[in-house]
């Protein structure tokens, strides 16, 4: 016997989120349908689609025109960081290590999802590039596959530029501080090794 229309649209809605499969969709509509909470949830995704906005600089979320970074005379504008998703920038907020600013690319290359290039936002970047006096620009995308090839992208397209001027850099990988080497992917040995840095070594202290 089918579910109820409303209880089935419910499923469907929640298998169009990435990762949910027919069960696990099932599993969450009964969880709403049986937690008297959930309409406030129901309340904020409501409340997020109608508020929630795009910087018209940056690209990342926010209230207003201009999110909170962009607005911020205080940060280096000489500094931009490529990032992928708001999720990024909030990560790199909250670590508080990044003074400059951010250009949210909304996604990564990903034809196998359905995310190409002009899904993302790599002109309005180019526009940013040309108008805004940009020293530095750092491609903070994601170290695996959709991120390396979507830091490609980006890096090919900023070489149209033709600046001299405007030097590019990626995030370090290697080995992350206080975890050890036996735990460790593959890829990230295979990085740490790749990028080694040479160590001084003092002579004459023994």
């Amino acid at each position: 016997m089918a579910y109820p229309a409303p209880v089935e649209a419910l499923v469907e809605a929640f298998e169009e989120l990435p990762g949910i499969g027919r069960v696990s969709a099932e599993r969450l509509t009964f969880h709403v349908l049986r937690d008297p909470s959930s309409r406030r949830l129901a309340q904020a995704i409501r409340r997020a689609l109608d508020e929630a906005r795009r910087c018209l600089t940056c690209g990342n979320l926010c209230e207003r025109d201009l999110c909170a970074v962009c607005s911020d005379e205080k940060r280096d504008s000489g500094l931009l960081a490529v990032v992928e998703e708001p999720r990024h920038v909030e990560a790199l907020e909250r670590a508080a290590v990044f003074r400059g600013r951010y250009h949210v690319l909304m996604g990564a290359l990903n034809p196998a999802d359905g995310t190409e290039a002009r899904h993302l936002s790599v002109e309005s970047l180019l526009k940013r590039l040309s108008a805004e006096p940009i020293r530095e620009l750092i491609l903070a995308t994601d170290p695996d596959r959709e991120g390396e090839a979507t830091a490609l992208l980006v890096l090919e397209a900023v070489r149209t530029l033709g600046r001299d001027d405007l030097t590019v850099t990626r995030l370090a990988r290697g080995l992350p501080a206080g975890s050890a080497i036996e735990y460790l992917h593959k890829g990230v040995l295979e990085d740490a090794l790749r990028d080694r840095c040479p160590v001084r070594v003092r002579g004459g202290d023994s």
